[in-house]
């Protein structure tokens, strides 16, 4: 047995609790290795793995996509742990109930004879928003994110403690599934701060984690450097070139069997994008390349699942590039739970490597869930956006407040004013703006503005006389990766016209977050528990086509999935019955937001959308996804 297998649970070398935790890994960890190979409790072993997240399928489907999963050939699940998803307030607990309990995952993929490895983070990336962080946890702008600073690492110690006591009894030394937790998250990929990553595996340790500790890193000399530590296993995230990378463990990490613990296989996409494949039989090719040299893989994703609600992240190249709702990644599990070409290849390839020949998939795998019949469902106009957003108490300030000085993670932030707009035209500029503002000058639309162009500013006409200003701002998902993760949100710096600030603002925040009878209620008409009609009040206050509310109902015999698409819709957010779906926004390419049929119920459903720039007159229900053009064929480079 290597050192480094011997370490891979270890304390600091050189102290006593080294030497104690040695013993400890020694007798308990049911992964070990040596001479480049994997040994499970003594015994020849190769992890074939599939990422599936909790936190973005449906409770009552995780048996299904579990069963899936097993299906194809693998002997381990991989998940993330979402921070935010547990405890997205820092006035709550965090909740493992319901829908979070992790517990349940893990023991339902054990179950069904499924190893488990968990990714606790605390920063996960995965394309979820803030990186898997609650943004009120790193929202001191005093802080040093991902590094040894206390403020860092004091509010995250808090997190573990109550984490980690529900991870440590489904270890594998306890008769669990949990063979294998990482220490932090591709570390190289963003600092060099080794005493925090030791900090974060000693965090680990002293919590009770004595199955196999890894990090992750890209799979090449650089990403090493920053991320990997000498005394626990490291292993390597691309999606190509893995004899490559192979060569570079076999140079870099003595003795240490290569495991590909994100290998992608698919990729996600962005708003305004085309929608990003991957060819299954190149998949395939790829992934035989690793298990051929003896190595271990994990599919990410093997199934992506939804970033429902307000929870898909963002990356930021220049300007913000949104995630979209679905996070299919053209896995091979579809996002509604469909066996896709790369499914078969990929079952075909892990069959091989395992020696085993194929058998006949169970029915209830092979087949997909009923999906319900194509059809439209008439949208009738509600309460107006401004009404709406104007009806939220505000809160004044001098200078405008940012989502984080209001205490709102996500959703929407009205920011008004009175100004004085000069005779002529003039500039409206937003110095600092995160990410998107709709512009009102005295109750007429002005435009749009983003971070992109929000220096530039929009040309106004005015009167020299006081005018009033207002912004919504919308928060299109908090970065998730590199050098501008931990962004705040809303007006950071302050509004010009021209070259002079506009001070006195009231800001109203918006979280559409909160239960829908709730939100509804806020400058309607009506009490918000019926559909209104055409002729009343608050639907003709509606500019048709508008944006605002929009309300209709399905009737349907049986549950069943579905695809909802929004012809004739802007951009705005959706819910079927009180359930928040997830963002929607004619740019594409998504098309049709995928709705799990747990959501829906026999009889009258609701949809109701929150339109931001234009409505429609009806949704659509759609048989098949449409998740937009295809137009670039996925192809990853290690550098």
């Amino acid at each position: 047995m290597s050192q480094s297998a011997t370490l891979s649970g270890a304390a600091v070398p050189g102290t006593p609790a080294h030497v104690e935790a040695l013993e400890a890994v020694t007798a308990v960890s049911a992964l070990s290795y040596a001479e480049r190979k994997l040994y499970k409790n003594g015994e020849s072993h190769r992890i074939i793995a599939g990422a599936v997240h909790y936190f973005r399928v449906h409770p009552e489907q995780w048996q299904d996509r579990i069963d899936r999963l097993v299906a194809m050939g693998v002997n381990t699940l991989d998940t993330y742990i979402a921070w935010n998803f547990h405890q997205p307030r820092e006035d709550n607990s965090p909740d493992f109930t319901k829908w979070r309990d992790i517990a349940r995952f893990i023991t339902m993929a054990g179950d069904s004879g499924l190893d488990v490895i968990v990714r606790p983070g605390p920063y996960i990336c995965a394309e979820w928003d803030n990186g898997g962080f609650p943004s009120w946890a790193i929202s001191n702008p005093e802080m040093v994110l991902r590094s040894s600073d206390p403020l860092f690492t004091d509010v995250v110690e808090k997190w573990f403690d109550q984490l980690l006591p529900v991870i440590e009894p489904l270890q594998a030394c306890h008769g669990g599934p949990v063979i294998a937790v990482q220490v932090e998250n591709e570390y190289g990929s963003y600092g060099d701060d080794k005493e925090y990553l030791r900090w974060n595996r000693q965090a680990l340790l002293e919590r009770g984690i004595t199955e196999m500790l890894f990090t992750a890193d890209g799979g090449t000399d650089y990403f090493l450097d920053g991320g990997a530590l000498p005394d626990t296993w490291a292993t390597a995230t691309l999606g190509s070139r893995g004899d490559e990378a192979d060569a570079v463990w076999e140079r870099r990490r003595p003795g240490e069997p290569f495991f590909n613990v994100e290998f992608w296989n698919g990729w996600f996409d962005h708003w305004s994008e085309d929608h990003h494949t991957r060819d299954a039989a190149d998949a395939a090719d790829e992934a035989k390349k690793i298990l051929d040299l003896g190595g271990s893989i994990c599919l990410y994703m093997a199934h992506g699942g939804t970033n429902f609600g307000l929870s898909s992240g963002a990356n930021h190249d220049g300007s913000i590039q949104p995630t979209i709702t679905s996070y299919d990644s053209d896995a091979p599990i579809a996002e509604d739970g469909r066996l896709t070409e790369k499914f078969h290849a990929m079952r075909e390839a892990f069959h091989a490597a395992s020696g085993r020949p194929l058998e006949p998939i169970p029915a209830h795998v092979e087949h997909p869930a009923p999906v319900l019949p194509a059809c439209s469902v008439a949208l009738s106009p509600g309460t107006a956006l401004l009404d709406f957003v104007r009806a939220v108490e505000p809160v004044r300030s001098v200078k405008p407040m940012s989502f984080e000085q209001l205490g709102l993670d996500r959703g929407l932030v009205h920011y008004s004013a009175k100004a004085v707009l000069p005779a002529g035209e003039g500039t409206i500029k937003i110095r600092d703006l995160h990410d998107r503002a709709y512009v009102w000058v005295d109750n007429t639309y002005a435009g749009v503005l983003t971070d992109a162009n929000c220096n530039e500013g929009l040309k106004v006409n005015g009167t020299g006389e006081l005018a009033g200003l207002e912004i919504l701002v919308e928060n299109q998902g908090r970065i998730n990766y590199g050098p501008c993760f931990g962004q705040g949100k809303g007006i950071l710096d302050g509004v010009l016209i021209n070259q002079r600030y506009v001070f006195h603002w009231d800001q109203r925040p918006i979280d559409v977050e909160k239960p829908l009878v709730e939100l509804l209620q806020v400058g309607a008409a009506w009490d918000g528990a019926e559909v209104p009609d055409s002729t009343s009040a608050a639907a003709r206050a509606v500019d048709v086509p508008g944006a605002g509310y929009f309300h209709g109902e399905l009737h349907i015999a049986e549950v069943g999935d579905t695809h909802l698409a929004l012809p004739g819709f802007g951009k705005g957010l959706v819910w079927i019955n009180d359930f928040l779906l997830g963002r929607f926004w004619e740019i594409g390419p998504q098309v049709t937001l995928y709705v799990p049929g747990p959501l829906l119920k026999a009889g009258r459903n609701k949809i109701t959308v929150l339109e931001l720039e234009h409505g429609g007159t009806h949704a659509e229900l759609h048989e098949e996804p449409n998740l937009g053009l295809v137009g670039v064929t996925y192809v990853e480079d290690l550098g």
